[in-house]
């Protein structure tokens, strides 16, 4: 073999792995793969870069999707040491167009609407409760 073809050979196995790659990174499954209409109504992010990071989001959903909606929190960013923490509400109740650090992150008229809050702690443990405000 030539030094010719064994560099054609190597540029075609280099090209053809850049292909995978691409295609790879845009095939990924995200929040649009999910069904639910899921759209994002509020969000808070905390400015303290050295420290934890906390972000906090109100999403409307279409119907009670549970496993969707854990997915959907699974897909939102987190840092690690950081808090991500999402409230979900149906599209057609009322939702929060704002959410704030602390507690409680919305006003409490808000509180009997939410279907669900998904957590993920500063450990990276999980947590996804169903009707968070109910007594």
């Amino acid at each position: 073999m030539s030094s010719k073809s064994t560099k054609y050979t190597l540029l075609g196995f280099a090209a053809a792995l850049i292909i995978y790659f691409i295609y790879d990174s845009f095939s990924l499954p995200s929040v649009d793969d999910l069904d639910g209409d899921f759209k994002e109504v509020a969000f808070y992010r905390n400015e303290n870069n050295t420290g934890p990071i906390v972000r906090i989001y109100a999403v409307t959903v279409a119907d009670t999707l549970w496993q969707e909606m854990e997915q959907y929190g699974n897909y939102m960013p987190h840092t690690k040491y950081g808090t991500t923490r999402v409230y979900f509400f149906l599209n057609s109740q009322p939702a929060p167009d704002q959410v704030q650090p602390g507690q409680p992150n919305f006003p409490s008229q808000f509180e009997p609407y939410t279907l669900a809050r998904y957590e993920k702690d500063a450990m990276g443990q999980i947590s996804f409760v169903r009707h968070p405000f109910s007594r």
